[in-house]
């Protein structure tokens, strides 16, 4: 596998039944940090709302994942809106779906239609988009290598994650899966840059 599918941009729709609203807010994330920012700030912004269920799937391996149902009966959200995102194929991505209660009790199939429903309709409102696999690395070297790291890193679609620059720089790149061999080769050509991974 040299590429993951996501989701371009944070997106939000919203699914009636009833009486009850559902608002699905889908993000695009990196790690489990930024889902609590995103999650929090949907509390502040939503106190009256009853129900703040979610899920979220994290990393290449399909390991690192969560669902929560936030009271709801078990199972009758968070695994419907993983079911979702996992049906498009997609990672690092989350999906936090606030419910307002309208007085009338959906029963637990209403509700998995529910929130699985306001899940496809906010995926549906952002692109899914592929992104490389990376393999973290962290580059040493004298500052007057500079140009010609940074032109192996340019020629093979490296993403520059940490920049120091002093007498001696200390970079972390992540590197595409699928041009790694060739990346590792013709850094391993230039002399006095030390390569290590992650």
């Amino acid at each position: 596998m040299t590429h993951y599918q996501t989701i371009e941009k944070p997106s939000m729709a919203e699914f009636k039944d009833r009486g009850s609203r559902f608002i699905a807010y889908a993000y695009p994330i990196q790690s489990v940090e930024e889902f609590k920012k995103r999650i929090k700030e949907l509390k502040e912004e939503h106190p009256k709302a009853v129900h703040h269920c979610f899920a979220y799937r994290l990393g290449t391996d399909g390991n690192n994942f969560r669902s929560g149902d936030d009271g709801e009966p078990s199972g009758s959200a968070g695994k419907p809106i993983l079911n979702t995102i996992d049906s498009k194929g997609l990672t690092n991505t989350a999906v936090i779906v606030v419910r307002y209660f309208g007085g009338t009790l959906l029963g637990v199939p209403g509700l998995i239609n529910a929130y699985k429903t306001a899940t496809s309709f906010a995926i549906q409102l952002t692109p899914i988009i592929q992104k490389p696999i990376v393999q973290d690395y962290t580059l040493e070297f004298a500052y007057d290598l500079m140009n010609e790291v940074m032109i192996v890193v340019k020629k093979f679609n490296c993403i520059v994650l940490h920049n120091e620059m002093q007498l001696f720089c200390n970079l972390k790149i992540g590197v595409p899966k699928a041009e790694e061999p060739y990346f590792l080769q013709r850094i391993g050509d230039l002399h006095g840059v030390e390569v290590r991974k992650g």
